[in-house]
């Protein structure tokens, strides 16, 4: 059974050339423009939005096809080329755009492609924004313009050159590069290998970067996990190196090796650059309900707050600016700092880590050790509308005793842990993450869900 397209607060993703294709792209463009043109009716200037894209090979199709559907309802394009997604939120900040376009389907398999939606905050679309951009595209609600009226397309290079003078400005540039720290960096043949080691030069470190051809031709399962990173742990081991840096295409998520060559996961990116925030400034955070409790550790000690809010990068980064938030982002290994944009980025987490090194003069496993852990599983499996509501119900009866948060899915608190079980927006899957003192505990609840959908399941 074919998959079907989905269209979420997230954007649209699908498989290239089975559900998404370049009409569909280009009639989403229209949606999108139509959308802008509506909300800016009554000004003079004429729109615009930014265009960019991850490496993938069906990117250049459906970003040209993006392009011709904004200027039809007369929204000019500046198109970034290859690039990173937390590139695109600060560059149509930089140029005063109506909008930002990234065509990338971020850890997805390479099959998949994308397009992510921002405004002009650099922020994805509310809910409600969200759902009138989707309806217009359903309905074919295009404000399509006369010829002469259409919008024209024009290019930027200078995306590298601000997002990396954006990410020194929060850092200490002086004290990271007398450290002369030699770091692997692994950007799984995305797009964030070119700027990210042009930043690592402006640092000082001593790079060795490996799959960094933007060719879209990924060298391993494009998501930052441990599986798919053993080729970095390895070469971290053998080069002796003090850290490795793994991104995803699209470079908004990281995931660190410590300098033994072990994976201490994404969870750690988000609460090592907290560590260091929060060694700075008192204040709050803001994440999502599926992240590590070591984050909600790390305020506490500097008597912070942490904020939850439901999964997805746009409601993290309203919590954070409604509550003027030092740090934020997500257990995925994304992380936002406002300073730099209200996108999860790559580059902010590797910056803030290195300065964290630099400052303290502790390894990445020392820093880790402070920080402290748990055990945390993820999973996810395929489930349909219907099977999802099932098993959430199923799963409400089955912990009846918790503290329960319908926010996003379900998230039930026990005394000894947590569990979020939720349908993922980007994916007709649901996915559920457990996280306790202990393997033990945490397979309890693990072993409870398991039970749950095969009643449901089968």
């Amino acid at each position: 059974m074919a998959e079907q397209l989905i269209i979420s607060v997230s954007g649209m993703r699908g498989i290239v050339g089975e559900n998404l294709t370049a009409s569909i792209a280009t009639d989403y463009g229209c949606a999108f423009g139509t959308f802008l043109e509506e909300n800016y009716a009554g000004q003079k200037a004429r729109l615009s939005v930014c265009v960019g894209r991850d490496s993938r090979p069906s990117g250049q199709e459906l970003g040209s096809a993006v392009a011709e559907g904004l200027c039809k309802v007369g929204v000019d394009v500046i198109d970034l080329g290859v690039v990173t997604t937390p590139c695109v939120g600060i560059m149509l900040r930089e140029l005063s755009c109506a909008g930002g376009v990234v065509v990338t389907a971020s850890h997805n398999p390479g099959q998949y492609n994308g397009i992510k939606l921002f405004l002009s905050d650099g922020v994805a679309p509310p809910s409600d924004a969200a759902e009138q951009i989707k309806q217009y595209f359903f309905d074919k609600h295009f404000g399509l313009v006369a010829s002469s009226d259409c919008g024209k397309v024009t290019f930027n290079e200078q995306t590298d050159a601000i997002h990396i003078a954006k990410v020194l400005a929060i850092v200490d540039r002086g004290t990271i590069a007398e450290k002369k720290f030699k770091v692997v960096l692994d950007s799984v043949n995305g797009a964030g290998g070119r700027v990210t080691k042009k930043m690592l030069a402006e640092l000082g470190c001593e790079v060795s970067a490996i799959n960094d051809e933007p060719s879209g031709l990924f060298a391993h399962g494009p998501e930052p996990t441990a599986e798919n990173l053993r080729g970095l742990c390895e070469i971290v081991t053998t080069e002796g190196v003090e850290i490795g840096f793994a991104q995803d295409p699209d470079a908004d998520r990281l995931a660190i090796v410590d300098e033994n060559g072990h994976y201490i996961g994404e969870e750690y990116s988000l609460a090592l650059a907290a560590k260091y925030i929060f060694n700075k400034r008192t204040g709050r955070a803001a994440t999502n309900l599926s992240t590590s409790r070591m984050i909600d550790d790390v305020a506490e000690r500097a008597g912070g707050q942490v904020i939850r809010t439901a999964v997805g990068e746009a409601n993290v980064a309203a919590a954070m600016l409604e509550h003027d938030c030092i740090i934020g982002g997500e257990g995925n290994g994304g992380v936002i700092d406002l300073r730099v944009g209200p996108v999860r980025d790559s580059l902010v987490g590797i910056a803030l880590v290195l300065q964290l090194m630099a400052e303290t003069g502790k390894t990445v496993s020392q820093l880790v050790g402070e920080i402290g852990g748990y055990y945390m599983s993820k999973d996810k499996f395929a489930a349909d509308e219907l099977q999802a509501r099932q098993i959430l119900n199923s799963a409400k009866k089955t912990f009846a005793d918790a503290k329960l948060d319908t926010t996003d899915g379900c998230r039930f608190d026990f005394d000894d842990g947590w569990l979020h079980l939720r349908a993922s927006n980007t994916e007709p899957v649901m996915r559920v993450i457990v996280e306790a003192q202990d393997r033990r505990t945490a397979q309890k609840y693990v072993d409870a869900v398991l039970k749950i959908r095969k009643e449901v399941l089968g």
